[in-house]
């Protein structure tokens, strides 16, 4: 068994991650407070990839990123770089697809908080960002680890896309997913099972974790 899918995969997941935190949490934020008649269109282009089957939203990707087509020319002829079976290209469609598990259970932990606890921080002299920081963010533990671990684990998975965006290059974009695919084309099941069996079990071990630590942090805020 080759070990360079699997980290691969969990480089993506990582990478994906990360990013999310950067570009989810904004988004929730916005989509919380916002009482806009657009509030329910942007929700539901966010929430696409749920629906979607990967090699529909895999297949526009693959458009977009080309370098024969608008974008990605512009890519290719202004920075000379190129998406398409790349890493950088993986991440990239992976944020967009995982975005709605890191963005749904941040934007319903904020939408639950009660509206006095933002009015109490601004009435002590605190700023939006501040409240927004200090005080909201630490009070939505349970749903901004929810969608750290979803977004994680969703990508882990990823097959579809990756395989349309990424294609089956070793050691470049060959994730675990893909892996597994080649080893069952090849008749060699045991190894597809090898590594179906560490995605399973890690998967298995981070949901529990979550579902573990939430109900240690419910009844924490409960007893408080």
């Amino acid at each position: 068994m080759m070990y360079q899918p699997l980290w691969l995969t969990f480089k993506l997941a990582l990478a994906t991650t990360l990013c999310l935190l950067l570009l989810g949490i904004p988004i929730a934020a916005v989509l919380a407070k916002s009482r806009s008649k657009l509030k329910p269109f942007l929700e539901a282009i966010i929430s696409l990839p749920l629906v979607l089957p990967p090699s529909v939203l895999g297949f526009y990707l693959l458009l977009a990123f080309s370098p024969q087509n608008g974008f990605g020319k512009m890519l290719d002829v202004a920075f000379n770089i190129r998406l398409l079976f790349s890493f950088s290209g993986l991440v990239i469609s992976s944020i967009i697809y995982s975005l709605p598990f890191m963005v749904h259970p941040v934007q319903a932990g904020l939408e639950a908080l009660p509206a006095s606890l933002r009015e109490a921080s601004q009435t002590l002299g605190k700023s939006s960002w501040q409240t927004f920081i200090k005080v909201l963010l630490p009070n939505i533990k349970p749903a901004l680890l929810t969608g750290i671990i979803l977004t994680f684990a969703h990508t882990l998975g990823e097959f579809g896309l990756v395989l349309m965006i990424g294609g089956n290059i070793p050691g470049v974009t060959k994730v675990a997913s893909i892996a597994i695919y080649d080893e069952v084309e090849s008749l060699n099941f045991s190894t597809a099972h090898i590594y179906a069996a560490i995605l399973m079990v890690v998967s298995f071990v981070i949901l529990l974790t979550v579902y573990l630590t939430n109900k240690r942090l419910n009844k924490s805020r409960i007893a408080t």
